[in-house]
């Protein structure tokens, strides 16, 4: 155990720092360090850590439940697109007014998506009724 004053003359005398690593503790716990540098490292490390995260990002394809063929087509075009690059995709039946009546086109649209896309994908959550949106998600399937 040293006192302060001579533990900051130490620290001085070698062009370092002295830091506090335990302030709850009695006595106290300090190091004598290049703070600068511990900083550095820190920033560094948590820059190395973000680097190797993987986010996945969502992508949303809406439909109504009057979707003609050649729409619906191009629709699943692109929700493969959106598959192949890794992306998760969210498929939303959007109902207006009266159509709110006939949510089994809405589950026939969600459907017949799942059996177009079981090659290439697969239903993380079953589709679900919110408000006026049914809804549901895909993610590509692992290789």
């Amino acid at each position: 155990m040293v006192p302060t004053a001579q533990a900051l003359e130490i620290a001085a005398s070698r062009g370092l720092d002295l830091v506090e690593v335990a302030a709850n503790v009695r006595p106290p716990v300090c190091r004598i360090m290049d703070y600068g540098k511990y900083l550095y490292e820190q920033s560094k490390k948590v820059k190395a850590a973000k680097k190797k995260q993987h986010t996945i990002q969502l992508k949303e394809m809406r439909f109504r439940p009057k979707t003609e063929e050649h729409d619906y087509q191009f629709k699943l075009k692109h929700i493969r697109e959106f598959l192949a690059e890794g992306f998760k995709v969210k498929i939303t039946v959007v109902f207006r007014g009266r159509e709110l009546v006939h949510k089994e086109l809405g589950h026939k649209i969600l459907e017949r998506l799942t059996a177009d896309l079981t090659e290439v994908a697969e239903m993380e959550s079953p589709s679900k009724l919110e408000g006026r949106n049914l809804s549901a998600m895909f993610l590509a399937k692992k290789k």
